[in-house]
Order: structure tokens, then sequence, then C-alpha cells
């Protein structure tokens, strides 16, 4: 049954390839495409060619050449000059200021001395004598009328160590001594002993200007305290001879 149906498939087969002959432009049915043809071709672009990097390099102007007229007019180099110190400025007062001065200069006046104490006749030959006649009669103020502000201040003392007085160093106006101290006693505050400390003086200028009997009594460091018998003196001499005080009481 099955070769008959595939012979017969075979004829229908040769018939139509003969018939084709015939009509050499006919295509068997079977061959032919049922879809219609493509009329268009589309065409891909191709791929992007990689376009190389270009690295920016920063060229720098080249500086320009100096003119040859500048050339011309540079100015040569001189050798140097030795450097010379600047001589000191003369000590002159100065000077005043002008009206285009930004800051005034205000000049502090210098404070006067104070103007030296008139001295009576006496005391400006012989102060330790002046202020031994004074002994009972000046206090304090009396002393700074003539001398002026005292020095300095130190407590007087009696045979026990007890205070009972102030003593008080002034400044010898006359120049003679180094320095005068005023004895002023606590419970009158009048003045009571009179210490002067001569500048240059030694135990035989003493004598040849004080003559009389003096009684000599050791002191410490090698001191000589010589009191005078006939007059109110006593005079503390060091080691070497020389006067180190006068006392007048």
């Amino acid at each position: 049954m099955k070769s008959s149906v595939l012979i017969s498939l075979a004829v229908a087969a040769t018939l139509a390839f003969a018939a084709d002959d015939h009509n050499p432009g006919a295509i068997p049915p079977v061959l032919r495409p049922t879809e219609p043809a493509d009329s268009v071709v589309f065409r891909l672009p191709p791929p992007p060619t990689p376009t190389p990097a270009v690295r920016q390099v920063k060229i720098a102007a080249p500086a320009p050449e100096p003119s040859p007229s500048a050339a011309k007019l540079t100015p040569p180099k001189l050798p140097a000059l030795p450097v010379v110190p600047p001589a000191p400025a003369p000590r002159t007062r100065a000077a005043a200021p002008t009206a285009s001065s930004k800051t005034p200069v205000v000049e502090s006046p210098q404070p006067a001395p104070p103007a030296a104490p008139l001295l009576p006749p006496d005391a400006a030959q012989e102060m330790a004598f002046y202020c031994q006649k004074r002994i009972g009669q000046w206090n304090e103020s009396d002393a700074r009328k003539l001398l002026g502000a005292p020095l300095r201040s130190r407590s007087a003392f009696d045979e026990q160590k007890k205070p009972n007085g102030k003593i008080y160093a002034f400044h010898d106006p006359s120049g003679k001594y180094r320095e005068l101290e005023l004895d002023f006693e606590a419970k009158t505050g009048h003045l009571r002993t009179v210490f002067v400390y001569p500048q240059r003086m030694t135990w035989q200028d003493v004598r040849r200007q004080w003559h009389g009997e003096v009684s000599a009594a050791d002191a410490q460091l090698g001191r000589k305290f010589y009191s005078y018998i006939n007059r109110h003196l006593d005079v503390l001499v060091d080691a070497q001879g020389k006067v180190i005080s006068l006392g007048l009481y």
C-alpha cells in the first residue's frame, strides 16, 4: 500500500518536471518562495574608530630679548664706595619745636637747686660752736630753719640704755664738716648736745687749735676718747690718729 502511494507521487513529480521543461521559466511550486522578496538592504554603520587622546602641553613664551637701544641706555656699573661711619652728633640742647612739627616737644624745666640759707657770720665761720651756743634754746623746728630738713634720725640713750632723746643728722651748709648731729632731749625738746664730723682732721690739729688739759680713755676698735677739762669738748679719735667726731655740750 505504501509503495503504491510513493510510486504515484514520483510519477506526478516526473510529469510536473517534464511540464516545466516545456516552460523553462517555470519554478516548481514546492521551490517557490511563499514570502515576498526583500526590497531594501540595511547596512549597519561600522563601530567608531577610537581617537587617540592628545596631551596638552603648555609651552612658555620665550622672554623677549632686550632691544639694542635699551642695552645702549643701561648705565655702567660703578665700583662700590667705602662705608664711612657717621660722625658722633655733638651734645647740644634740643631745638625748639617748629610749627610744621606733628608732635610738639615740650621741654620740662629742670628744678632749680634749693637756695643756700643765709648764715650768720659766726655760723659761717664755725658752725659747731654756733650750734653749741644754742644748747638749751633750740628745738627741732629752730634747727630746720637754719639747716634745712634732717637727713635721718636715731634715738639717744642714757647710761641704763633707755631712750631719752632724739638725734637728727643735718648737712653742714658751711661745708666745713661732713655732717652735723643735734641731740634733742625727750622731756623738754631742747637741744642738749652737738656732734660734728670733720672732713679731715687729726688729733694733732685739735691740740694745736684748742689748748688745755685733757683726759683720755680707751674705746672699741683701738679708738681713743679725749675729754677737755677746761671746755665742753670731747674728741673721738681712731687708731690712726684721725678725728672721727667732736662732741660739744
